[in-house]
């Protein structure tokens, strides 16, 4: 059984999904997470093509926010857009993955995840607070990639290692 089943099986997708929108309803930005099966030598590149490919570039802001997972290769991203890069300092993101790396290495996938996306999303509300207007415009829903899913090439930005 490839490491993708046996993560996917560890987790929680409503409760992920539920942080999502969650994290959401707070800001205009838009946070996606995808999860990768297969072999990946650099998940911030494998991060910033899925996050062309989900057309999260085309937000508005240009707020998104992907986490990236590639549970066989042991490796995540968090990538953020142009409009997020602007307004968020460096250290920010290392404290993120940081406390995603500490919850992965604890064997607890889904809370490393939900970390990192209410992390984020106190962040976006911050820099980028809900208009009375705002819609959502991306689905909340947890990705699944095959290993032999091609990319488009794309658009970056964090890196740590899950072992």
């Amino acid at each position: 059984m490839s490491a993708l089943k046996e993560f996917s099986k560890q987790l929680d997708n409503t409760r992920i999904e539920q942080a999502i929108n969650d994290a959401e309803n707070l800001t205009s930005g838009e946070i996606r997470v995808v999860l990768q099966a297969g072999k990946v030598e650099d998940p911030v590149q494998r991060a910033e093509k899925e996050f062309a490919r989900l057309k999260m570039q085309e937000t508005a802001e240009r707020n998104g926010v992907l986490f990236f997972v590639a549970p066989d290769a042991q490796k995540f991203a968090v990538f953020g857009d142009q409009g997020i890069h602007q307004k968020c300092p460096e250290s920010f993101w290392a404290e993120v993955a940081a406390a995603m790396e500490q919850h992965f290495r604890a064997g607890d996938p889904t809370q490393a995840l939900v970390e990192g996306i209410t992390r984020a999303g106190t962040l976006l509300a911050t820099e980028f607070p809900r208009e009375h207007d705002d819609r959502d415009e991306l689905s909340n829903e947890v990705v699944n990639r095959p290993a032999d899913d091609s990319l488009p090439k794309g658009c970056g930005s964090r890196n740590q290692v899950m072992s």
